[in-house]
């Protein structure tokens, strides 16, 4: 099967780009964007699933004690960055985005542009096993920038302050998405503590990352000092983190940020649900086919929420950055499931 991409020399191997990971029904090619400042919150999911024929979009905004989602889905055909109401525009590769939402049934609108401000941090590359089979495969990048445009939801539409600032992940490879897989059951242990913070300062960006076992030993981990000039390097150096939970619940009370030798503080300013983004949503879940085209809404109600139900677990906090260089703002995303010793986290779901 040939795309029109074929005609550029991007190619891999002998086989024309349609043809994704060997074939593995799991492969993924994902943008993710957010935004945000000390008051609001906004995040958008595009994903493609080419051994699935699927292409699916989520955006969500974090107003006050509300977040307010749309989700779309359809077949996949070519390799567009649309789906439904959502659609990302590269007005010019890795430095500047377009995102325009259209969704009058959710009465949700936006249309914002995205501006690298910093170097972009090529994590390393995270695979993991599930036995003899491939759970996750991944390489993603990461970079900081700065929005602008405006957002309209059901509360009303506002104009973007100059102080917006947020993140562009890109990643693709092999992970857990779509409908389960055929075959005997996995036998990975049900486990895993993922944090990944990406932090924003006047004069420089932080990027830090890790995958922990339950001891808190990291399977795979980077740190990153990301000069504030775009056609900057990021500079590896090392980090760890240390976290606090919420009593009864795995959602961030504090935490410690060692980069390098600065001590960052983390404080916990508003909270995004990762399932408004299509993160282990119980109905719209990434690379799910609903069958034919999809276009859904939610509204949530942040302080109604079970903290230890499962579609809740996976969040991102805006923080609070405190080190004795200054202060700045950033995420804080956690996914922590089963045990995990340095929290002192026993079962499967069980909170602080």
């Amino acid at each position: 099967m040939l795309l029109p991409e074929d005609d550029y020399p991007l190619h891999q191997s002998a086989r024309p780009l349609a043809h994704a990971m060997d074939g593995h029904p799991n492969a993924y090619d994902r943008f993710w964007f957010n935004g945000y400042n000390e008051e609001f919150y906004f995040a958008l999911a595009l994903g493609l699933y080419p051994n699935r024929g699927v292409i699916d979009a989520a955006f969500s905004v974090v107003l006050a004690n509300h977040q307010y989602s749309v989700f779309s889905s359809d077949a996949l055909v070519g390799r567009p960055t649309a789906v439904g109401p959502v659609s990302i525009d590269i007005i010019e590769p890795l430095r500047v985005n377009r995102i325009r939402v259209d969704a009058p049934e959710q009465a949700i609108f936006a249309d914002l542009v995205y501006r690298q401000r910093t170097a972009t941090c090529e994590e390393p590359r995270q695979t993991m096993h599930d036995g003899p089979r491939i759970f996750m495969d991944v390489t993603r990048a990461t970079q900081l920038g700065t929005w602008s445009g405006w957002i309209e939801t059901p509360e009303g539409r506002f104009e973007l302050p100059g102080d917006v600032v947020g993140t562009k992940d890109r990643s693709w490879g092999v992970r857990p998405v779509g409908e389960p897989l055929p075959g005997a059951p996995s036998t990975r242990a049900p486990q895993l503590c993922f944090l990944w913070a990406p932090l924003n300062f006047a004069d420089r960006g932080l990027h830090f990352m890790t995958f922990n076992d339950s001891n808190g030993n990291a399977l795979s981990r980077s740190a990153s000092l990301l000069p504030s000039r775009d056609d900057a390097e990021a500079v590896a150096t090392s980090g760890s983190l240390e976290l606090r939970l919420q009593p009864g619940t795995r959602w961030l009370r504090s935490a410690r940020l060692t980069m390098g030798a600065d001590e960052i503080e983390l404080t916990p300013i508003l909270r995004f649900q990762m399932r408004g983004a299509g993160y282990s949503h119980p109905q719209f879940a990434h690379g799910r086919w609903h069958g034919g085209p999809v276009r859904a809404g939610e509204v949530l109600v942040l302080d109604e929420l079970d903290p230890l139900d499962y579609a809740n677990i996976h969040v991102q906090h805006v923080v609070r950055a405190t080190s004795p260089r200054g202060t700045g703002i950033g995420v804080l995303e956690q996914l922590i499931i089963g045990p995990y010793g340095p929290c002192g986290l026993e079962g499967l779901l069980d909170g602080a």
